[in-house]
């Protein structure tokens, strides 16, 4: 098992599973992943998944607060990945959970010294008050869908970290099919439903969702007049649905 005190912050072995496997779409708002390939050839994320659960939490809480961060992003979607090869071919996530446990609930991987779910990552760790507040994670963690914010093609990096959540969050909301001004109303993903309150919580001051999409008006194309319908709280929200199709190469 690798000491974690040597953890190589550049993830590069999972640079290389990205590198080979995902794809932009030409647009640039999503992205797919060949997943018939990367089951044939798992060698490189099976090694990079051995990597992060050889990381201690001693190790882990002595890191800065965006290695920390970009460490538990990296881990959320490469094991994501690992699950969907285990039970590929299936047209969603939500294929490979079962009548009783849902796919998120499902211990199968071992993290700083727990054995753990995808929700306990995203949830009790990354989103828990008080110790990232960062709301752009929503457009970083991805679940294998359709309707999610774009896996990467490289690994999240703390030096980089500003720089990729900022982007993929302008990414996903240039995205019309998944979020849109239209006749006086925004449209947009579930996800801001879903998890509201973190983009209230007051980051870069933000404490509600007008002044997050005002903040992004130039991503959603918003005209003059309709910034100007956010900034008197003059607009309705309609959450789509959620597509939860496998996003796989086509």
């Amino acid at each position: 098992m690798a000491i974690s005190s040597d953890f190589d912050h550049q993830h590069k072995t999972y640079a290389e599973v990205l590198e080979n496997h995902v794809e932009w779409r030409e647009d640039g708002t999503a992205s797919t992943v060949d997943y018939p390939a990367l089951k044939a050839d798992p060698d490189n994320l099976d090694q990079y998944l051995e990597r992060l659960s050889g990381v201690e939490k001693t190790s882990f809480d002595n890191w800065n607060k965006d290695q920390q961060l970009a460490f538990l992003i990296n881990a959320y979607n490469a094991f994501t990945l690992k699950l969907i090869v285990d039970h590929y071919p299936v047209d969603s996530i939500k294929d490979t959970g079962s009548f009783w446990q849902n796919p998120w609930n499902k211990r199968f991987f071992t993290l700083l010294g727990e054995d753990m779910h995808l929700d306990q990552v995203e949830h009790e760790i990354i989103r828990e008050p008080g110790t990232y507040n960062e709301p752009r994670i929503h457009f970083a963690v991805n679940c294998a869908s359709i309707g999610c914010p774009a896996l990467r093609t490289e690994p999240f990096t703390a030096e980089q970290l500003e720089q990729q959540l900022e982007d993929s969050t302008e990414r996903f909301l240039r995205d019309e099919t998944r979020n849109r001004f239209r006749d006086g109303q925004l449209e947009v993903s579930s996800i801001f439903k879903w998890y509201r309150e973190d983009f209230e919580r007051g980051w870069q001051g933000i404490d509600s969702l007008n002044a997050f999409f005002l903040r992004y008006a130039n991503s959603l194309g918003l005209s003059e007049t309709e910034k100007e319908q956010l900034r008197q709280d003059a607009v309705d929200y309609r959450f789509l649905d959620y597509d939860w199709r496998l996003n796989g190469k086509k």
